[in-house]
């Protein structure tokens, strides 16, 4: 939103001038109205500076979503990301990264299991699928970055799960759903995406087996 970059930009330019970023040795990462403050001093003084250069301005800090915290020891969640240790699945071995964070995997099967309820069942197949598709497509092209296979993993298998509960409502099948609707025959024959193929174009993403 306009406004919120018009007043970020007073606060960000004040946090440089009144010389707090170079006595902090900080920098500020923001999108709109969402901040992160990076520096080498303790968080408690540098939300301190925040504080006062936000009461000028005369706007009030979100106390709920602000968190003082060392990272990496501690994750950091920003625009859905999760910033923080990530380990790798070869040897084990961690290092300093992104994926996308519990809350947005969350996030995303909610509305998935919102699009596949019950009252959608009047719906065509092609159309629930292709809802599906512009909603899973969307996501991981926002989350691209990182170690984002095993994120995949869990949306990929749920939207299967929710599109199999739908089709056997929808067709009233009660036995046999997985041998009628095969994981298979829900991405060959009826199209639904798959993500987890998806982190093959992206070299720094981790691979990820499914069963």
């Amino acid at each position: 939103p306009l406004c919120s970059n018009i007043y970020m930009r007073r606060f960000i330019v004040g946090f440089k001038h009144l010389g707090f970023a170079q006595h902090y040795r900080a920098a500020i990462v923001n999108y709109a109205d969402d901040f992160c403050v990076l520096g080498k001093a303790p968080a408690a003084e540098m939300l301190r500076a925040v504080k006062h250069i936000m009461e000028a301005l005369k706007l009030p800090v979100n106390e709920q979503k602000t968190r003082c915290l060392r990272c990496p020891e501690e994750a950091l969640e920003f625009l859905g990301y999760r910033i923080g240790w990530n380990y790798r699945p070869t040897d084990g071995s961690r290092y300093i990264g992104t994926r996308p964070s519990a809350s947005s995997v969350k996030h995303i099967c909610r509305h998935i299991r919102d699009l596949t309820d019950r009252q959608y069942l009047l719906l065509d197949v092609d159309q629930m699928v292709n809802r599906l598709n512009r909603v899973l497509i969307g996501w991981s092209n926002y989350f691209y970055g990182g170690q984002v296979s095993p994120a995949y993993c869990k949306v990929e298998r749920y939207a299967s799960e929710r599109l199999r509960k739908w089709l056997c409502q929808k067709h009233k099948v009660k036995t046999g759903k997985y041998v009628r609707f095969s994981d298979v025959r829900l991405h060959r024959e009826y199209g639904l995406e798959r993500l987890v193929p998806r982190t093959k174009r992206l070299p720094w993403a981790k691979a990820c087996s499914r069963r």
